[in-house]
């Protein structure tokens, strides 16, 4: 039976809306979520202007309502987390071992902005009668989402809240994994974080998980400095405006790591001039990561890249859903891995465009909406 209730519309020219939606009953391979908690970034900001109608959110957590046939290890009344790597499990970079950049179902690897052609059940979620796509495929911004079963991870932990529980979903894969994953941070090696927002705090709890003996943690936001302290920073260091490319700061770093430069570097400030600020700041043979997903075209001093510096620019932390959520997880029932302290606020859905505005003006570490 079908489901009316509320969602976040975006027309994709910049604007959004509360809309009633109606969702269909699983189609087989599909399950039907009731979403208790969404995380918001940048990137759902960003979703406002992909220039097409979707329902807004790609982080989140929530109870299966329903099952579709052919659906296996997931019933009705298990908790899970949302996850928009989907993978088929049979095409080439799944068989490489890349479920992230899986070529049939990954809505960033093999479509465009947010959205892969071609979901098995188009009809599945409607407004006012026409088919409505969802943000990565599955739009954590309503009260109910339809997705493939590939797209959910069964949580089965008792101490973690939903909206802890949202936040796995991107951005804390997104730094834990770049460190862990992508990187493969040693233990006693020296890590520099270039930006502390939701990112570049996951990027320094999986540098304190991996071992690193020193986190150099760098930011014009000094309260967003004193709260890298609290989750593993071992030095802060705060940025000037007027420090092209950062190489002051870069010099600052030399100091602290034996006049060599850090083992590895993460940008995680989205800012396109600082894209070639992570190889200022590694020794030769260094690591420097690009994580914030930087898109537009940049000039970069070659020289920076001497010697035998690699730069990587890993998507989504390499993430492998159903070993790295549980693995996360498991982090933060230890206390290795802080979650809640991370949410600065919690809205309702008629508060998104408060939580839009708290977080472009860097308020919060992470926001989530939260449903009743």
């Amino acid at each position: 039976m079908a489901i009316t209730c509320k969602a976040a519309i975006t027309d994709g020219h910049g604007n959004f809306k509360i809309e009633n939606i109606l969702v269909q009953d699983p189609q087989p391979g599909e399950v039907l979520v009731k979403m208790m908690a969404a995380g918001l970034c940048h990137t759902d900001y960003d979703s406002l202007s992909w220039g097409k109608q979707l329902i807004i959110g790609h982080e989140g957590a929530g109870i299966i309502t329903k099952v579709g046939s052919d659906v296996m290890g997931l019933s009705p009344g298990d908790s899970v987390i949302l996850n928009w790597a989907m993978h088929c499990g049979h095409c080439f970079q799944c068989l490489e071992g890349n479920q992230h950049l899986c070529e049939v179902a990954s809505p960033v690897a093999a479509g465009s902005n947010g959205y892969t052609p071609g979901h098995a059940n188009p009809l599945g979620t409607t407004l006012n009668g026409q088919p409505v796509l969802r943000s990565f495929n599955i739009g954590t911004m309503a009260e109910y989402t339809l997705v493939k079963s590939s797209a959910v991870v069964k949580n089965t932990s008792k101490k973690i809240s939903f909206p802890a529980a949202s936040i796995i979903s991107c951005g804390v894969m997104t730094g834990y994994g770049s460190v862990i994953n992508a990187a493969k941070v040693k233990a006693g090696s020296s890590v520099v974080v270039l930006g502390t927002g939701g990112v570049g705090l996951n990027v320094i709890q999986g540098a304190k998980i991996a071992g690193a003996a020193k986190i150099i943690a760098i930011d014009i936001n000094a309260n967003r400095l004193e709260m890298a302290k609290k989750f593993g920073a071992t030095h802060t260091l705060p940025a000037d405006k007027n420090d092209t490319g950062l190489l002051k700061a870069a010099g600052q770093v030399k100091q602290l790591t034996d006049g060599r430069g850090a083992d590895y570097a993460f940008e995680c400030t989205a800012i396109p001039e600082l894209g070639a600020a992570p190889l200022a700041m590694v020794r030769n043979a260094g690591t420097a990561v690009q994580v914030s997903g930087i898109e537009q075209d940049i000039t970069m001093d070659m020289r920076l890249f001497e010697w035998d510096k690699i730069y990587i620019n890993p998507l989504y932390g390499k993430c492998r859903p159903q070993i790295d959520f549980p693995k996360i997880v498991s982090h933060y029932e230890d206390g290795s891995l802080l979650l809640e302290e991370m949410i600065t606020r919690t809205y309702p859905i008629h508060q998104l465009h408060n939580a839009f505005d708290d977080m472009l003006k860097g308020r919060n570490a992470k926001g989530v909406i939260v449903f009743d």
